[in-house]
């Protein structure tokens, strides 16, 4: 069973902020399949099926390794079988990246994770989404995207709903060559 995660920060406040995208991309997941998060467990919102889980943590961005690592054991999911989708701030707005494993680079969602769910050289699936940066980090990730920003965002996050449903029937390496550089 796979399972998809989207960080980001519960409240209406939050809503459509930067550091939301993997929100973003979590629900466009859900609505192009016809799906509800509507499970609630481990602080957590989630769709279960046979195939995967998709799923949003509401423990707070920088707490989302203690949702992550309920759901990964209460469900006894292999962590070769988790992907987490988030924004970065080191990649251009709209770009995308997919990694296999290696360092949080300095997201603190993905660190916390990284810190909880312990797994050989930090091998935990990620799909970065660019949001690009300011000064003022977290002013800038809490802020809202303006329409221009928004228009390539959406884009982005239409793209990576793609990929990330194509990860639940194959292998990360086919959805790596399939959709890395298509940004």
């Amino acid at each position: 069973m796979k399972l998809i995660v989207g960080l980001g920060n519960p409240g209406e406040q939050y809503e459509k902020t930067r550091h939301n995208v993997g929100f973003m991309v979590v629900d466009a997941i859900a609505q192009k399949l016809g799906i509800q998060l509507e499970e609630k467990k481990f602080n957590g919102i989630y769709y279960k099926n046979k195939d995967f889980i998709l799923a949003k943590p509401l423990t707070y961005m920088n707490n989302s390794g203690d949702f992550v690592q309920a759901i990964v054991e209460y469900y006894k999911i292999n962590v070769d079988d988790v992907i987490i989708v988030y924004d970065d701030i080191d990649l251009i707005l709209g770009k995308a990246s997919i990694k296999q494993k290696g360092s949080s680079g300095g997201h603190n969602g993905m660190k916390d994770i990284l810190n909880k769910v312990k797994h050989k050289d930090n091998e935990i699936k990620r799909f970065k989404i660019g949001i690009g940066r300011d000064n003022n980090i977290i002013d800038y990730v809490l802020g809202k995207f303006s329409y221009e920003e928004w228009l390539v965002i959406n884009k982005a996050i239409d793209y990576a709903a793609d990929a990330l449903i194509s990860f639940v029937y194959n292998d990360i390496r086919f959805v790596m060559n399939k959709f890395t550089g298509n940004f």
